[in-house]
């Protein structure tokens, strides 16, 4: 069997640095081991720069990549949402090309995996081509209660759109048909999410709620100030993008709480989940979450960072010193296109470290590996150097946090 022995100036092994130690990697791709480098004996190929598992995108929406530089920056979350929903319709040949074009820059950033969110088919092409593996949000919003049926309905079929694609990907598993599949039985890679907390009505919530049985959810979270005055009081600036919508904001009544207390709950029976953006999430939050329950199941809760796209939307950044003073687990993402500047974890990282300086690159590492890696249930094969797993190798450029794949 062949075998390559990789070297940096350090190694990153998804949980912590290894000083003088060499990566030893099977010809397919495998993890062997890391060993000291004088035991590692001849053959050894040696790299300035950081050696890392590959980088796991939590959140992104491949399917938004036409939208690069439409929407103006710093526009305001109702703004920015509007022109999404307004803006976003496109031929399909202009959409798979900047499709293929985002996977690619993503790849040659060093990601490996991607948390995607998916609202339409469209996606499914570039995925079938097993560049990278995808975690399959089918997101479901719809606010007036009287459409909650057909939202449930339109997502659900989008569901066994990519399940019949996941299915037809695995050889053991390929003659298994979509029709024949229901909640109880998903794959490991998909599952059917709440876009929002403003955005999903009570009926559409119990119908899709089935679909987060031990497996990943996600939801936007707390992006902006007034997601919580809506849900505390009923004002501020979401009864604007209701209007613009023209959709029926009569039956909202509010409850009194924060929006993340408002809804948590109701994730109850994910074994997973992916809290986006919390932008504006505040100690009162994490005190709920961490309160016991003791009649439901309470999922893994990971925080996920889009730092580039708060600027990009709101010009501001999340309370990254509150999440690691609860000890948090964090994870990061890119959020899309039409939010971003860039593809690339590392742009993530560069944003963090010019803000919050005092952050030590190991632990910001962390988030974009393993922890990513767990938070998408993908910790089996990819986000850590250990035995057995293909995470990939990136080699990270430590002063100008630039990056190349090896693996």
């Amino acid at each position: 069997m062949n075998y390559r022995k990789l070297k940096g100036d350090k190694i990153f092994d998804g949980y912590t640095f290894v000083e003088n130690g060499v990566l030893i990697m099977s010809g397919e791709g495998q993890v062997r081991e890391i060993i000291a480098e004088a035991n590692a004996g001849g053959d050894v190929e040696a790299f300035g720069g950081i050696l890392s598992p590959g980088f796991i995108n939590c959140h992104c929406h491949l399917e938004l990549s036409h939208m690069k530089g439409l929407i103006p920056e710093k526009t305001g979350l109702v703004d920015f949402v509007f022109k999404v929903v307004t803006q976003r319709h496109h031929s399909e040949e202009q959409i798979l090309d900047a499709i293929d074009k985002a996977e690619k820059e993503m790849l040659n950033n060093g990601i490996v995996a991607v948390g995607d969110i998916c609202n339409n088919n469209l996606t499914i092409h570039q995925k079938k081509k097993g560049n990278l593996a995808y975690y399959n949000f089918i997101e479901a919003s719809g606010w007036l209660p009287a459409i909650s049926q057909l939202r449930f309905e339109r997502a659900k079929i989008l569901y066994e759109d990519f399940t019949k694609m996941s299915f037809e990907e695995n050889k053991e598993l390929s003659n298994i048909r979509a029709s024949t599949l229901n909640s109880k039985l998903q794959t490991p890679n998909c599952s059917i999410v709440p876009h929002a907390p403003y955005s999903v009505s009570q009926g559409l919530w119990k119908e899709i709620q089935p679909y987060f049985e031990k497996k990943v959810t996600s939801i936007h979270n707390q992006e902006t100030a007034f997601e919580d005055e809506f849900f505390l009081h009923g004002s501020g600036d979401f009864q604007r993008m209701y209007r613009l919508m023209n959709i029926d904001n009569s039956h909202h009544q509010p409850t009194n709480k924060s929006s993340l207390q408002s809804y948590f709950d109701k994730l109850s029976g994910a074994e997973n989940a992916i809290l986006v953006h919390n932008t504006f999430t505040k100690q009162e939050d994490f005190n709920y979450i961490k309160q016991p329950q003791t009649t439901n199941h309470k999922p893994q809760t990971f925080f996920c960072l889009c730092v580039n796209a708060n600027k990009y939307i709101e010009n501001a950044l999340p309370p990254i010193e509150l999440f690691r003073k609860n000890d948090s687990a964090i994870v990061l993402g890119t959020d899309s296109l039409a939010s971003n500047w860039s593809l690339n974890i590392l742009d993530e990282i560069k944003t963090i470290r010019s803000n919050f300086p005092s952050i030590a690159l190991e632990e910001i590492l962390k988030w974009a590996t393993s922890n990513g890696a767990r938070a998408l249930q993908m910790n089996d094969r990819l986000g850590s150097f250990e035995k057995g797993k293909k995470p990939g190798v990136v080699l990270v450029n430590e002063k100008n946090l630039s990056a190349r794949r090896l693996l």
